[in-house]
């Protein structure tokens, strides 16, 4: 499978794992154990995913370790927090921004150049956020602290996307599938760690709540890994960045009026992947 079909499908189903998740929140389990029970499934996946294809060296994909405490460990607590107070919509399109935030760390701590493209793809995604957050109709639901989540979320999203790529091509050999799994162990051990002081909220119902979300975010996490090992990054990037148009487009279709996508909404979301396009190819 081509590195431009993997992105693709990775870029739905993290779309289709957001509207999944408010879908699963609506039974009133805590944030933090319906992150935990979202990402245990991942892991599953994963798991069964680089075991079929014998790639088990965990022991050398240990750097992988720590990218994973960033996400999926953080950046999935503070992405569940965000799509119960913000919305599964917004945060997509909030989720969106990661290029932003992936440049600046580039620039800022990697001694990147700074070049036109970069500027106006930035330029693109602030305009994207002043769209969204000028907002008239947002839905009853709507907290402005998702918003922080989501952002919290996304400035992890980039670190681990920054670091994931230096890994998988310049400082180790690991293959994608164990790559994925180590990552997806940490985050699960994360998480755990995270939600297993809430009592309330552990039962069957709520674990099968979850499972779906689960799965397409495990599914979403090993095509991502296979994209980014087998495609170049001004090819991959610009493609999963349209997961923020998913994420938009499935809350419409499957959540309907109780997310209130609006003209404004749609129109940020186009700028933010817009310009996330436009930095992926001048990076």
């Amino acid at each position: 499978m081509s590195a431009i079909a993997l992105a693709s499908g990775s870029a739905f189903l993290f779309g289709a794992m957001t509207v999944l998740i408010r879908l699963a929140l609506r039974s009133g389990v805590a944030p933090e154990v319906g992150t935990a029970l979202t990402v245990l499934p991942a892991l599953g996946v994963t798991a069964l995913a680089a075991l079929g294809r014998g790639e088990q060296d965990l022991v050398g994909a240990w750097p992988f370790l720590l990218a994973g405490l960033l996400a999926p460990g953080l950046s999935q607590i503070l992405f569940t927090f965000g799509v119960r107070d913000a919305g599964a919509s917004r945060s997509s399109v909030i989720v969106g921004t990661a290029p932003l935030f992936a440049v600046a760390i580039a620039i800022g701590l990697l001694g990147e150049p700074l070049v036109a493209g970069l500027v106006l793809g930035a330029a693109l995604i602030v305009a994207g956020g002043i769209l969204l957050a000028s907002e008239r109709r947002r839905p009853e639901h709507f907290r402005r602290v998702g918003v922080v989540f989501a952002l919290g979320a996304t400035l992890a999203f980039a670190t681990r996307d920054s670091l994931i790529r230096w890994l998988g091509t310049e400082a180790t050999t690991v293959e994608a599938g164990a790559a994925a799994l180590a990552t997806m162990l940490a985050g699960a051990v994360v998480t755990l760690a995270f939600a297993l002081p809430a009592r309330q909220g552990w039962t069957r119902r709520a674990a099968g709540a979850f499972v779906p979300a689960g799965i397409a975010y495990g599914l979403s996490y090993v095509l991502l890994f296979e994209a980014f090992y087998r495609g170049k990054v001004s090819v991959v990037s610009p493609i999963v960045a349209t997961e923020s148009l998913w994420g938009v487009a499935l809350s419409a279709l499957v959540l309907g009026r109780s997310e209130r996508v609006g003209r404004r909404l749609v129109a940020g979301a186009l700028l933010v992947v817009a310009g996330g396009i436009l930095i992926a190819i001048y990076r």
